[in-house]
């Protein structure tokens, strides 16, 4: 639908797979202010399209593909296309967002997303150019990786594919664009329950901008600022995300043998410094990025020590193939978590899942509680923590459903359904968890428990950046946590809806507290952290904001880019918007705050013995959070938030 504002190309096509008929989905400029686009416009999408409990493998499942406003017009960090769809993992709404170059193209060929419907009788694939959608016969591309799938594809394009984890319908298989991944909550699988095999997309047309002018002065300082930034200048760039892993060690936040622990004897082995040292070929990064923090690495047939690996970074002609290097997540699922101290072997392995097209979170979540249900005698498998030559197969039989691979592909809840163990199945209404050990963060494991997709690090707020990441105040205390919890979350919604990548609000934290750790203002930032719940709450309440934040640059630049009012306030508005919109389609399809938990493990036991602050208080944080966001003790929106928010 045509709109008045820049940054869109003001068109949503509505794909119906069965009937192989494309229309024009509507969206009004109402709707862009309100929801703006990405994962909070999707969830708009969703709540008028599904009504009740679906089959998430059904025809009726609906995938809503949308770009953010800032997504095309050159902003800095903001390349980000996202994926919503009903998870065949959790059953619940979940999103995946991806640094490919997909929502790019499909920006370049007129359109601002995608609402696919209904199941393709064969495999097929969709070309989506400024004159419409072509179906295209998918069976000689069905079984193909997805580096083999994306190259067998027009070039020069966008590209969205699955690999055969998606075309197997394992529960956790994700989307590939060129080598970044939509991989969580098992979007792949929609796709492959719809016989969609790839999406490419590709045009010639502009995103427009309100004021040319302003906007590439402001991306200039925006640039600057995260390149003199100690995270997004230097930490990030020099170690990207893996940077993070010595800190969580030293914190007791690092996920060890099935979180059983908080630290890991070997942990230097797999870290940040490690990977850089001896692995890193040079820093990568998704289109227009000025962080750069990911890594490229040489693939190793056998683990390369540090002279082979300095020799091919200088060009000597050894032979080997660049790929995308492990993150964090990765990093610590299959390592740690595993007892792996094998970092070669991570990288291998990283490259596998991502051919395979699988989150290698929840295939690390799943195959840590699967030894720990061996261990424990509930499930004879054959698989032992420290016992990982033979991954690599066990990853191509979850892939292909072979095997014991058949019940991994379905992740930990259901083994846990059928086994036993629930209480150390370390996932969140069945998505599995990431890296981070929530008893050395207690703000992070309320994150978890309400988190709208499940067990995420980043729909959770992310609160281990104040709690030892970044800043380091109390993490073991529920003071305050509740209220930090919202604000972070809320702030990361609507940064997201921009297009932009959640790392841009890591500016938001003043240099001089990341430079002097151990200054007087951080050591005094960091005891009054906890004290300051009411006044955050106090701007959860009264959410008009009518100014910019020096370092959230996101609301100056929606305004130049797309000639709206936007401010702080606002930006916060539109995130608590569709933070709530998307708890409304979850509890539409069966949430209640039962469903809002931890597993036993992290609540019961100690992480450390003897010292009871080493377990979660979800409870006494969970009434907090659910009284500030404004939702009933059942977890529910109230009809007077919902009045506040337009939702009603």
């Amino acid at each position: 639908m045509p709109t008045r504002f820049k940054g869109y190309m003001g068109r949503m096509l509505q794909i119906d797979l069965s009937a192989r008929q494309v229309s024009e989905y509507p969206v009004t400029d109402e709707q862009r202010e309100r929801y703006l686009g990405g994962k909070v416009l999707a969830a708009r999408i969703l709540a008028d399209l599904i009504t009740g409990p679906i089959d998430p493998f059904g025809p009726e499942n609906v995938v809503v593909i949308t770009t953010g406003p800032l997504t095309g017009t050159g902003a800095p960090m903001a390349t980000r296309f996202n994926v919503s769809t009903i998870s065949p993992l959790t059953g619940l709404l979940a999103s995946s967002n991806c640094g490919g170059s997909f929502g790019l193209h499909l920006k370049k060929a007129g359109y601002d997303g995608l609402v696919i419907t209904g199941r393709a009788e064969a495999p097929v694939w969709l070309e989506i150019t400024e004159d419409g959608v072509r179906f295209h016969d998918a069976s000689h591309l069905w079984g193909m990786t997805t580096s083999e799938t994306q190259a067998a594809l027009p070039p020069r394009a966008g590209k969205l594919v699955i690999g055969p984890a998606g075309e197997n319908r394992v529960r956790f298989a994700g989307l590939a664009s060129d080598d970044r991944m939509a991989a969580r909550a098992g979007g792949g699988a929609v796709f492959g329950s719809k016989n969609l095999k790839a999406l490419v997309a590709y045009g010639r047309k502009t995103v427009p901008v309100a004021r040319p002018e302003r906007v590439k002065a402001l991306y200039k300082e925006w640039a600057q600022a995260l390149r003199s930034h100690p995270i997004t200048g230097n930490q990030l760039p020099r170690l990207g995300t893996a940077g993070l892993l010595a800190g969580m060690q030293a914190h007791r936040m690092l996920a060890t043998r099935n979180f059983s622990r908080g630290r890991f004897d070997q942990f230097d082995a797999v870290s940040g410094e490690t990977l850089a040292e001896e692995h890193l070929i040079r820093n990568g990064g998704c289109a227009g990025c000025p962080v750069h923090c990911g890594r490229e690495v040489l693939l190793p047939e056998e683990p390369p020590n540090a002279a082979e690996t300095a020799a091919a970074a200088a060009g000597d002609g050894r032979k080997g193939r660049r790929v995308k290097g492990p993150e964090l997540e990765t990093l610590v699922l299959l390592g740690p978590n595993l007892e792996n101290a094998d970092l070669s072997a991570i990288i291998r392995w990283n490259y596998l899942l991502d051919e395979l097209g699988m989150d290698s979170i929840s295939t690390g979540g799943t195959i840590a509680f699967a030894m720990e249900l061996n261990e424990k005698g509930l499930w004879e498998n054959g698989l032992r923590f420290g016992e990982v030559e033979n991954l690599p197969q066990l990853f191509d039989d979850i892939a292909h459903r072979r095997g014991i691979g058949d019940l991994l592909a379905e992740g930990s809840r259901r083994l846990a359904q059928r086994f036993g163990g629930m209480s150390f199945a370390m996932q969140v209404k069945g998505l599995e968890l990431p890296a981070y050990e929530p008893r050395g963060a207690v703000g992070q494991g309320l994150g978890y428990a309400v988190a709208n997709r499940g067990g995420c690090h980043l729909n959770a707020g992310y609160l281990a950046v104040l709690e030892g990441l970044g800043l380091e105040m109390d993490p073991h205390t529920p003071r305050g946590k509740a209220a930090l919890t919202i604000l972070m979350q809320d702030l990361m919604e609507g940064i997201s809806a921009a297009g932009n990548c959640l790392f841009s609000s890591y500016d938001v934290f003043p240099a001089p507290l990341l430079h002097r750790p151990n200054g007087w203002l951080t050591r005094t930032v960091n005891r009054l952290l906890p004290w300051l719940g009411p006044a955050v709450a106090l701007i959860h309440r009264l959410p008009w904001l009518p100014m910019h934040l020096p370092g959230l640059p996101v609301t100056r630049a929606l305004e130049a880019v797309t000639g709206m009012k936007m401010d702080l306030g606002r930006l916060k508005g539109i995130g608590e918007r569709g933070y709530n919109l998307e708890r409304l389609v979850n509890v539409r399809l069966g949430v209640t705050a039962a469903d809002d938990d931890l597993p036993e493990r992290l609540k019961a036991v100690e992480q450390v013995p003897g010292d009871p602050r080493t377990r979660v208080p979800l409870e006494v944080m969970k009434r907090q959070y659910y009284r500030l966001r404004g939702w009933t003790p059942d977890g529910v929106p109230t009809p007077r938030l919902l009045r506040r928010l337009g939702l009603q």
